[in-house]
């Protein structure tokens, strides 16, 4: 078992593409297209799956309430975009996710579930708001594409974490949580650098 988790993450890293959360990339038409939104910026790929860890890490009611409030929060913070409300700083804010979140599994932080709630949430809010922005087409088909979508990056999060607690291999959690974090500081470089 433990020789499988080293390459079931290698596979997933290997599955993202680079970060591109901003307009102008791809198709907003539909479900299909909003299914496969979350998976074409690294940033929003790193904050759901570390949604994922750190809930699991938690346990408890926190499997479920933590995706939860990020989810009900994307919700909202895309009604937000498509309705032209103007939520400042949000690319910041989505690098802070990262950062926020990275070191929360890295130190294997055990929040309340209610603040782990609300951090989760608002972090939610603004990757929403993103994706709202992103929209040239029907709203509510891409919502629905991208919230599966969401659902399945943090539940792939909770597996992993799941598996590596039962092999007693925690390790790769917190550098993942540390990769996660630093990730959150290398992506805007790498986007000077485009």
């Amino acid at each position: 078992m433990k020789r499988l988790f080293l390459p079931a993450c290698a596979w997933f890293a290997i599955m993202t593409l680079p970060a591109l959360a901003h307009p102008g990339h791809g198709s907003s038409e539909g479900f299909l297209s909003g299914f496969w939104h979350p998976f074409t910026g690294l940033d929003h790929v790193l904050a759901m799956v570390a949604v994922g860890v750190w809930a699991a890490m938690r346990g408890g009611p926190a499997l479920w309430a933590w995706p939860g409030a990020f989810v009900g929060a994307m919700t909202a913070g895309f009604a937000l975009a498509v309705n032209g409300v103007v939520l400042p700083l949000y690319e910041p804010i989505i690098l802070a996710s990262l950062i926020g979140l990275g070191l929360a599994i890295m130190l294997g932080l055990r929040m309340p579930m209610v603040a782990g709630a609300a951090m989760v949430g608002a972090f939610g809010l603004f990757h929403g708001y993103a994706h709202g922005i992103e929209i040239v087409g029907s709203a509510v088909p891409f919502a629905a594409g991208f919230l599966a979508a969401s659902i399945v990056l943090h539940a792939t999060g909770m597996v992993l974490t799941v598996f590596a607690q039962q092999i007693r291999e925690t390790a790769p959690l917190r550098v993942s949580g540390a990769a996660i974090a630093l990730a959150g500081i290398a992506l805007p470089m790498l986007e000077y650098v485009r």
